[in-house]
């Protein structure tokens, strides 16, 4: 029996240039790429989401970029549908696959098989999204006195987290069992597949300054004609509107903020979201950690190839 196409995951920070690693390596192994990433589905948000562009879409097929209309909620559970119809349908053909992702979340539903909670409760939810804009640090204490455990493990700066969170807890009655606060960690591998992480510089400041030239670039490249136009086909979702520059560049166009501080701000959230990016690769398990820092696309590429072959894993 022929050995099934492999699935290669890379996973990395924002700016670190996993898209063009991940076109290199599928152009080696005669892949396609699934992208694993929380804003890349929006449509008419292609600048602003660092979705591929017309050249590493032309020596690379992408799968599951630009499909959601902004102004639609998108889970990540119809996104694990999805991805998985999308990666049955590849290797059922004898293609290879390469998931890239900068959403740890994304990544896991593509390649294991996790549990969604049912359907929320939408009252409560609204409920709890007010108190989160009025009164976050009582949201955090109110998850922290009924399950001191899962405000430990869940990322406090993020509020769909933690709104999720608080919601399950209140409407269980109880604290989330561990399997479900662990599940995100350790689900059910679905695909056998090799997972890289690319390590970002040890010079925190080199990535710093990636993220703002990038921001500058997105900027100057039409990001702001990007979100006017996606917006007169009406309001964007609750879930778009999370996609970084979103919210800064609407409020410049309804005569908020100038353009220097809306490249600030989008420039703190980017760091961020970086640094939430590298806590998530060091929980990843069975992960090959691959170096980027002064080493070109074409270097990175090699080296997860030769681990491959090696099996390093």
């Amino acid at each position: 029996m022929a050995e099934a196409p492999p699935v290669v995951a890379v996973f990395g920070a924002t700016a670190l240039g996993k898209t063009e690693i991940a076109v290199a390596l599928a152009e080696r192994l005669g892949a396609d790429v699934v992208v694993a990433d929380s804003m890349q589905v929006y449509a008419g948000l292609a600048l602003l989401t660092n979705q591929p562009d017309e050249r590493q879409a032309r020596r690379a097929r992408h799968h599951l970029v630009g499909f959601v209309p902004p102004q639609r909620e998108f889970t990540v559970a119809e996104y694990a549908r999805r991805a998985h119809e999308v990666i049955d349908a590849l290797r059922a053909a004898g293609r290879a696959v390469v998931v890239e992702g900068g959403s740890g979340l994304y990544l896991r539903a593509a390649l294991g098989n996790l549990g969604f909670a049912a359907a929320p409760d939408e009252a409560l939810r609204r409920d709890l999204e007010e108190r989160w804009t009025h009164d976050r640090r009582g949201v955090l204490a109110e998850l922290g006195a009924l399950d001191p455990a899962t405000l430990a493990r869940v990322d406090q700066a993020n509020p769909r987290r933690v709104i999720r969170a608080l919601e399950a807890v209140l409407l269980s009655g109880r604290p989330l069992p561990v399997a479900e606060r662990d599940r995100l960690w350790r689900p059910a591998e679905r695909y056998p597949h090799r997972l890289v992480a690319l390590a970002p510089d040890e010079d925190r400041e080199a990535l710093k300054a990636r993220i703002a030239e990038r921001v500058g670039e997105m900027l100057a490249a039409g990001a702001v004609a990007e979100v006017a136009a996606a917006r007169r086909a009406g309001p964007f979702s609750r879930t778009a509107r999370q996609a970084i520059g979103v919210e800064e560049i609407c409020a410049h166009l309804d005569g908020g903020p100038n353009l220097d501080d809306v490249a600030v701000r989008m420039t703190a959230r980017t760091r961020a979201l970086a640094r939430r990016q590298i806590t998530w690769m060091r929980k990843l398990p069975s992960t090959a950690v691959v170096p980027v820092a002064g080493r070109s696309t074409e270097a990175v590429a090699a080296s997860v190839l030769k681990l491959l072959r090696a099996g390093a894993w």
